[in-house]
């Protein structure tokens, strides 16, 4: 040291010098632009029957999203989180994965479970508030919607590494918002997962609205998909408007984590077209003009000309899907509302393995209340 304190100038060489880091690079994926055009190289060349089936059920996805807004607004169901401008995200990423892969998602990807198999009776059950809508069919490897923010990414995490533990080639796919992104949770699934190369794709439908924040007051990143790096895995941002990016993306990812490559980052950037939920006011907090600007982007159009340019959706098809459709959804409704008959008991059941003293006096207190109140089901 020298008298005044400062430090000599170390000699040249003395000390490893600045360098950069070699990182990983964050790539941008789109195939199919917002007039349906496709870059011919990319095309993954789906089967003619996936890609009609594929568009048979972002169909049935909208039209349910409308369907169920309108019940929503007659008083027949709860509250109701749309996914329009969703489905191409969802639907796919849903598509690269295998029955016997497991599925986590929040509360807004319902349509993986129409494409799973699921009953559409289940979700307008659930979303009446009968917790029975969310049994899972017994063949399938997913788990019911998730409401708290960002907490089903350490459960997704911990299937993927008992699969792994087992020794089984499974692959599990878990959805979060932007907003979840900033959740410790979201850290700790993702440290984890890096850590321990869990066979697990995480997919981040980055909507641009965490309900009223926008996603330029959510991090400063300038991609969601970057964060992947901090924690030693591959993060790819993708337009998730284009379904074909998303099954290119996603298929990737779930390739490398069956082969033991560990975990993925997928960014899809798409947009909530509608409410963030019944209870929300989006008018309060964006843009008329930003919507209508995301709308002439929005996936439905754009994947149709797609197929419209194959020969596989004609004006007639459309039609015929249309109504389809329709009669589905309708007797869907009608099975639902006849498996409705509330009752205010089911409150108690299946909370508790051991009720617990003050537990059961409550229940005794309701069936009282019930009885006297002349309810031939207080029981």
């Amino acid at each position: 040291m020298m008298e005044n304190g400062s430090r000599k100038p170390h000699k040249k060489g003395a000390d490893v010098p600045r360098k950069t880091l070699d990182l990983p690079v964050v790539e941008y994926l789109s195939i199919l632009d917002a007039d349906g055009h496709v870059e011919s190289e990319l095309d993954p060349q789906i089967p003619p029957e996936d890609l009609k089936r594929l568009y048979r059920t972002f169909l049935l996805a909208r039209r349910f999203d409308e369907r169920m807004l309108r019940l929503q607004r007659q008083g027949r169901i709860g509250t109701f989180g749309p996914t329009r401008g969703h489905e191409a995200a969802v639907l796919g990423s849903v598509y690269a994965l295998r029955q016997t892969d497991w599925l986590v998602p929040y509360y807004r990807e319902w349509p993986a479970y129409m494409w799973r198999g699921w009953p559409l009776d289940n979700l307008v059950l659930y979303y009446a508030g009968f917790a029975e809508g969310m049994r899972v069919p017994d063949a399938n490897r997913d788990l019911p919607l998730c409401i708290p923010i960002a907490s089903q990414l350490p459960h997704a995490v911990g299937l993927a590494y008992a699969a792994r533990y087992k020794g089984e080639d499974s692959v599990t796919l878990t959805y979060f918002g932007d907003g979840a992104s900033s959740h410790g949770d979201c850290q700790e699934a993702m440290n984890f997962a890096g850590v321990f190369q869990v066979p697990l794709v995480f997919l981040c439908l980055n909507n641009q609205w965490a309900i009223s924040l926008p996603r330029v007051k959510q991090t400063r990143a300038r991609t969601i998909a970057q964060k992947a790096i901090a924690y030693g895995f591959p993060g790819i941002q993708v337009d998730g408007n284009d379904l074909l990016a998303v099954y290119v993306a996603t298929k990737e990812a779930v390739d490398r984590a069956r082969q033991g490559g560990g975990p993925t980052l997928v960014e899809t950037v798409t947009y909530r077209l509608s409410l963030h939920t019944t209870a929300d006011d989006p008018t309060k907090y964006r843009s008329e003009d930003e919507v209508k600007a995301w709308e002439a982007k929005e996936p439905l159009p754009r994947f149709r000309r797609y197929l419209e340019a194959k020969g596989l959706v004609t004006d007639q098809v459309d039609a015929e899907i249309e109504a389809e459709v329709d009669a589905e959804i309708r007797a869907a409704i009608e099975r639902a509302e006849a498996r409705m008959d509330p009752n205010l008991m089911d409150v108690f059941e299946h909370v508790y393995a051991e009720p617990p003293a003050e537990f059961l006096a409550q229940r005794k207190e309701l069936a009282r209340h019930l009885a006297e109140s002349g309810d031939a089901r207080a029981s």
